[in-house]
């Protein structure tokens, strides 16, 4: 028989939710200095490293009938010069223009009868730069897996598999896939004999039940569907995209002034640049209005570091869009994550996904899809934050200097925002709906501006001491400070 590996449940999740008007794949695009390596070197660089990631030589082979989650099989028409792209932006070569270019190609759908991933190398830029563009379906990784990938891939430091001879095994027959699936189901780790020991140990299942229901209870409140706002509406099947960055030393000495952790930091950004954005457009902002973003969390044990896969469960939080003082919304944040703790929500979120592998795959794909349909979810935004290399990545002998992270938005979600860490730096990718979201640069600036703000709080003028006539001292404000 051929290798047959199966999705998990969150995994096939992201497959349903998948639509004309929703592409589900994440990516990126990342700055390197130099002038672009030659586009042959680049794909026997890749080709090297395809032993290493089986996966990028698969494709997806669902179960007749809805009777077991999707598989991944060998592509045995694999070619790699169907995923490596080579593109160029015109003169002059501006950051807006290879955003522009990069929102197009994010707004198309991977092909699913072939693996799910693209390489774009960018030519074009100003300044002696160049970018990689990459691809590849949420179905494949999470975030910490992707970034897994793309230092093994992009990497100058990993050795190299070889990339000798390949042969993909038979595609397996409908009938084939299908006993295999039912005969998945009732083997010792399927779901029946999941199911089995489940009910063979009341004491210990009743234990995880409890915590569940502590951890929804105490979600109670940010599951309700939000109020209407112009953050969500219908979607097309077009995007923009913009960016910002910020220092990540600049972001712990505003922790280190006021507290919190650096995810509190940047999530008190994001929320000036939401109270930016709905300032603009003429919306009233109360004292007490928040904007409710769903943050993913990673639910990797340290041992499943290099498994390509996801491995997330969600919380929710409230972003404080209507305090004025930038030190109070921090401190509201650091509050609500707090609470998030210790509440448990991403555990009680993470045993749910497990145990929706009981459920027929069919129902799990009309669930999905239901919820993308939905015009008022629990949340108006979402934000995940992906932590990466802190150390430069060379790839070809040229230094990346920056990697900005795109996610999909999803269902009646117009905007959401992803941050990746590297190498001091901290890089926010704003993914927004073409036509309901025209105006993302404005939320991308009020993170510029909030950083500014937090700065100049944290760090107050300079003062010097001056004699008075009587030989008093007096602090003044030095000049730096005007």
């Amino acid at each position: 028989m051929s290798p047959m590996e199966w999705m998990s449940a969150i995994d096939s999740s992201f497959l349903h939710v998948e639509n004309a008007t929703t592409p589900m794949h994440i990516g990126g695009v990342s700055l390197f200095e130099g002038p672009a390596p030659s586009f042959d070197a680049l794909r026997v660089m890749v080709a090297g490293k395809l032993d290493l990631v089986p996966r990028y030589r698969q494709k997806i082979r669902s179960v007749p009938l809805a009777a077991g989650s999707p598989a991944w099989i060998d592509d045995r028409h694999f070619s790699l010069d169907y995923h490596l792209r080579h593109t160029a932006i015109p003169p002059p070569g501006t950051e807006e223009q290879l955003r522009q270019m990069a929102a197009r190609v994010f707004s198309q759908q991977l092909d699913r009868n072939k693996p799910l991933w693209e390489l774009w190398v960018v030519e074009g830029l100003s300044g002696d730069r160049w970018a990689l563009l990459s691809k590849v379906h949420h179905c494949m990784v999470d975030g910490v897996a992707a970034t897994d990938l793309m230092s093994l891939m992009f990497s100058d430091t990993t050795e190299r598999a070889g990339g000798g001879d390949w042969s993909a095994e038979h595609d397996p027959s409908s009938l084939e896939v299908l006993v295999r699936a039912l005969a998945r189901m009732a083997s010792p780790g399927g779901q029946l004999q999941m199911l089995r020991r489940a009910l063979g140990a009341p004491v210990s299942t009743l234990r995880a039940a409890v915590e569940v229901a502590k951890a929804t209870a105490a979600a109670g409140p940010s599951m309700r569907p939000v109020a209407a706002s112009s953050l969500t509406g219908p979607i097309g099947p077009h995007r923009r995209w913009s960016w910002a960055d910020a220092s990540l030393a600049d972001v712990k000495r505003i922790r280190a002034a006021f507290g919190g952790t650096v995810n509190d930091v940047v999530l008190t950004l994001i929320t000036n640049g939401f109270r930016q954005l709905l300032d603009s457009r003429g919306e009233s902002i109360a004292e007490d209005r928040v904007v409710r973003t769903m943050v993913p969390v990673s639910v990797r044990r340290p041992g499943e570091r290099g498994v390509y896969n996801n491995r997330v469960s969600a919380v929710f939080a409230g972003l404080p869009v209507g305090l004025s003082d930038p030190v109070e919304r921090l401190e509201r944040i650091r509050a609500e994550m707090d609470g998030v703790k210790q509440s448990k929500q991403a555990v009680a979120g993470d045993v749910l996904t497990s145990l929706s592998g009981f459920a027929p795959p069919l129902l799990l794909a009309l669930g999905s899809r239901l919820i993308t349909l939905s015009p008022r979810l629990n949340m108006h935004t979402g934000t995940t934050n992906v932590p990466g290399p802190q150390q430069p990545v060379q790839t070809l002998g040229r230094r990346m200097i920056a990697s900005y992270p795109f996610v999909p938005v999803v269902g009646s979600i117009r905007i959401v925002v992803a941050i990746f860490s590297y190498d001091g730096g901290l890089y926010f990718g704003v993914t927004g709906d073409y036509d309901g979201a025209p105006d993302i640069d404005v939320l991308t600036e009020g993170i510029r501006s909030g950083m500014d703000d937090l700065l100049l709080l944290a760090s107050p003028p300079k003062r010097r001491v001056r004699k008075g006539k009587q030989g008093a001292s007096a602090a003044v404000a030095s000049s730096d400070a005007r």
